[in-house]
């Protein structure tokens, strides 16, 4: 019998783990129940289990008691601060909280694979370990698992995770080699002016005026600083100032978010945001303060593991159905695990007319989706495991 066949026994548990989690939706470093949950499959199903990873973390390793190269598979267990709107017989019990990014999807894929693999352990040789991260969503859970020693004992030689993902086509799977998400950054600008009345500006220094010349001189940056043929974006998301009419504010906060797929550029924001900032500010005389917060650096598929997870993929779905996904300058922390191991990060098409798109209330998706996503992480089991299907 053959795999796809075989998995066929796991469609129907697939969806029901799936909506068993959509119903408890927990957000950043509070999946308690979530992870409560996780590490109780993974027990049932007789894997070694260990929790209270970077806070609430969880990983299952599968041994096949031979030795060989060890696999993992992640999943990202957080959801978001959204009501639902969907109406699903399923939706969230948690007010306010939903999962609107497919990450129950993705934990409810990891846990069946666990399942079909270990019920064909002696097929392989090596261990995969199933690694449940908490907040992706951020301030980012990946870094810390790395930290608490996740990628060692036994040390892990290749790594693998998944997205739903609403921008190609339901029943495709996209796989990109090289970058696929940009890097993030965050920036939060204080400016310190002089307030006074608005009949006499020239007795004050404007802190509003002198937001706005930042906030053109920041778009600049992309404009004039960096290559064209390198996407980058920078955008002010918050720019608060002002508490009257007719009083010129001595203060202007401004909050905004840097994107990338070039390592060098991420790595330069603070000081190129630092010299706009400074520039402006003296030459209108006003002080300010910057803040800087480096988020995740840009993911990037290794491009033999993304080749080889392109001929899998066309076992799954059909050759005529992978595709080639476009980047997205949005973030994702599988990053950190794929700086460690050699790994593939790939998208399952989940595009359709009848659903939302991601962190939206009403985001959904045809559940007969996910076996593919467990037919693919199977695959490239047996594949990178030495019994290739």
């Amino acid at each position: 019998m053959d795999i796809k066949t075989k998995l066929q026994d796991y469609k129907d548990r697939v969806v029901a783990v799936r909506r068993d989690l959509h119903r408890i939706p927990e957000l950043a470093y509070a999946e308690e129940k979530t992870s409560a949950y996780v590490a109780d499959y993974l027990g049932r199903e007789g894997l070694d289990v260990t929790t209270n990873i970077a806070r609430t973390g969880v990983v299952g390793l599968l041994d096949s008691g031979r030795p060989g190269p060890c696999l993992l598979i992640r999943a990202d267990m957080d959801a978001l601060p959204i009501a639902e709107e969907t109406g699903l017989p399923f939706s969230s019990e948690r007010p306010g909280v939903m999962h609107a990014c497919g990450h129950d999807g993705h934990v409810a894929m990891a846990l069946v694979t666990a399942t079909a693999m270990n019920a064909i352990r002696d097929r392989i040789d090596g261990r995969i370990k199933f690694v449940f991260q908490p907040a992706e969503e951020g301030p980012g859970g990946a870094k810390p698992m790395i930290k608490a020693g996740v990628m060692e004992d036994p040390h892990v030689d290749y790594a693998l995770g998944c997205h739903i993902w609403p921008t190609i086509p339901e029943g495709t799977i996209g796989i990109r080699a090289g970058a696929l998400l940009a890097s993030m950054f965050r920036f939060d600008i204080t400016i310190k002016g002089k307030g006074g009345h608005g009949a006499m500006p020239h007795l004050c220094v404007d802190a509003l005026e002198i937001g706005c010349q930042v906030v053109n001189a920041l778009q600049r940056i992309v404009s004039r600083k960096i290559d064209p043929l390198s996407p980058s974006v920078i955008s002010v998301g918050q720019f608060q100032s002002g508490t009257a009419f007719n009083v010129i504010p001595e203060r202007a906060f401004l909050s905004g978010t840097a994107r990338t797929f070039d390592r060098t550029t991420w790595k330069h924001w603070p000081e190129t945001i630092e010299m706009i900032v400074k520039g402006v500010c003296d030459s209108m005389g006003a002080g300010y303060e910057t803040q800087f917060e480096t988020g995740y650096p840009p993911t990037v598929n290794d491009a033999e593991m993304a080749a080889r997870m392109e001929r899998i993929a066309a076992d799954v779905v059909g050759a005529e159905k992978v595709v080639v996904p476009e980047k997205t300058l949005g973030g994702e922390d599988m990053a950190y695990f794929l700086e460690k191991a050699p790994g593939c990060f790939f998208c399952l098409g989940a595009g359709s007319d009848a659903y939302a798109g991601i962190h939206n209330p009403r985001f959904g998706f045809n559940e007969d989706i996910l076996i593919d996503g467990v037919e693919m992480y199977c695959r490239s089991a047996l594949n990178l495991l030495g019994a290739e299907e």
